[in-house]
């Protein structure tokens, strides 16, 4: 089991140094292109993006990689009874996109450019969600290689969908590059789904009953889904209304909206992906973690779960601190480096060893799921979004631009992973 474990973290590791780095190629060659307003736009969009696509999803890919896991079900019927849910779940979510998008984009992100880009999000759905319980499938059995390799064709072809795409809609506007970007998850996306089926054993045989979904199959799934997702939209929430709330504030203080775009850009576009660049590591190992954890927390065996999450947590805090040390030192080497700019310094020296608790907290969500105990994980993420956007309010109001961000940011990662440490030792000493 322990070599089955690190062999799946190593796979994972490789896989998402090559798909961090392919993100990262994508995300210099989207903001040059652009340009940092065109970033900001997108920025401004993505929050809203993130939060339908985890609605979407609906909890069922830790569900289906969950029970697989535990061996106790026949996976053909379970993969087909959660389609169902997953169909009735994305038709709704679509609908009421539509519905939305008008008031969304001009009375609460005060951008009308931003109405084309949350349309496109409903025919990216569909896909992000089918793409997520099939790769859920492979984590239950423990096969990383199909994650990894579907991944990489993804990252690659939504690379040259930039470097074609971009060019020929940005001259009709921003909006129009803004709303390709998000489009061009179709493609990238059906290619994952693709390379998964290539994966799926060649004898496999589904039968007619498979087909049918099992009742007591759908409700696990739900029991288990439910209280994951329902963390995932509070904090994707909280992420959707992080732009709303800080647009209408610094607006109601004076600040251009330009400058709220520009800096909110430079935030979300430059800072933060490059202060989570080791979260691939720690993805990794959140992800071999998973169908370790829950296979032997259900036979009881609780050091060994022990065991492993203090492994987790101890890589996590061992690659985090050299890159903490770097980015303190000299943030405006890699800033020039990857996006050609030096502006969100003083964010990064800040942000920097806030991120060390950051690293250590996708391990830990990840136990409590494996553990099912995803109602602490809901309880976690809904104490960081009320610490974060009552902060956010509050602090702005004193005019210190985006530092009443940087900082509500900061008080929230510290709180919820505390928080989260204290749950997994109760659940492992009880």
């Amino acid at each position: 089991m322990k070599e089955k474990f690190i062999k799946s973290v190593i796979i994972l590791l490789i896989g998402g140094l090559l798909t961090k780095l392919l993100g990262m190629l994508i995300k210099i060659i989207m903001s040059r292109l652009i340009g940092t307003e065109g970033l900001g736009l997108y920025m401004m969009v993505l929050p809203t993006f993130s939060l339908f696509i985890g609605i979407g999803q609906f909890g069922l890919p830790t569900a289906l990689s969950k029970l697989v896991a535990e061996k106790r079900k026949n996976n053909i019927k379970l993969f087909f009874s959660i389609l169902p849910i997953s169909a009735l779940v994305n038709i709704l979510l679509i609908i009421t996109i539509i519905i939305i998008a008008p008031t969304l984009s001009s009375d609460l992100l005060h951008d009308k450019r931003c109405y084309l880009p949350i349309l496109a999000i409903t025919l990216v759905i569909p896909f992000t969600s089918l793409s997520s319980i099939c790769r859920s499938y492979f984590f239950g059995k423990e096969q990383m290689t199909p994650h990894v390799i579907s991944n990489l064709v993804e990252d690659i072809v939504r690379l040259f969908l930039m470097i074609i795409g971009i060019p020929y809609f940005l001259p009709k506007g921003l909006e129009y590059a803004v709303c390709f970007i998000i489009l061009s998850n179709v493609i990238s996306e059906l290619s994952s789904i693709v390379i998964l089926f290539l994966f799926l054993p060649k004898k496999i045989q589904i039968k007619k009953t498979d087909l049918i979904p099992k009742k007591d199959y759908m409700k696990e799934s739900l029991s288990i889904g439910i209280p994951t997702t329902t963390g995932r939209l509070l904090g994707s929430i909280g992420y959707f209304l992080e732009p709303i709330l800080l647009t209408s504030v610094l607006i109601a203080l004076g600040y251009p909206s330009k400058y709220i775009t520009i800096e909110y850009g430079i935030l979300s576009g430059y800072v933060m992906p490059l202060l989570l660049l080791p979260s691939f590591f720690t993805m990794a190992i959140s992800q071999a973690l998973l169908p370790v954890v829950s296979r032997e927390y259900s036979r009881g065996n609780y050091k060994s779960v022990k065991r492993k999450i203090k492994q987790a947590i101890l890589y996590s805090i061992l690659i985090g601190i050299p890159v903490t040390i770097f980015f303190m030192l000299i943030p405006q080497l890699p800033l020039k480096l990857i996006y050609h700019t030096t502006e969100g310094t003083a964010y990064i020296r800040f942000l920097a060893p806030i991120c060390l608790f950051q690293y250590i907290q996708s391990p830990l969500a990840s136990a409590l799921d494996a553990m099912g105990k995803s109602k602490d994980t809901l309880i976690a993420t809904s104490i960081g979004v009320i610490i974060r956007s009552t902060l956010l309010v509050i602090l702005s109001l004193l005019k210190i631009g985006l530092w009443g961000l940087i900082i509500a940011i900061s008080i929230n990662v510290i709180a919820t992973t505390f928080y989260s440490i204290k749950r997994v030792k109760k659940h492992l000493t009880a």
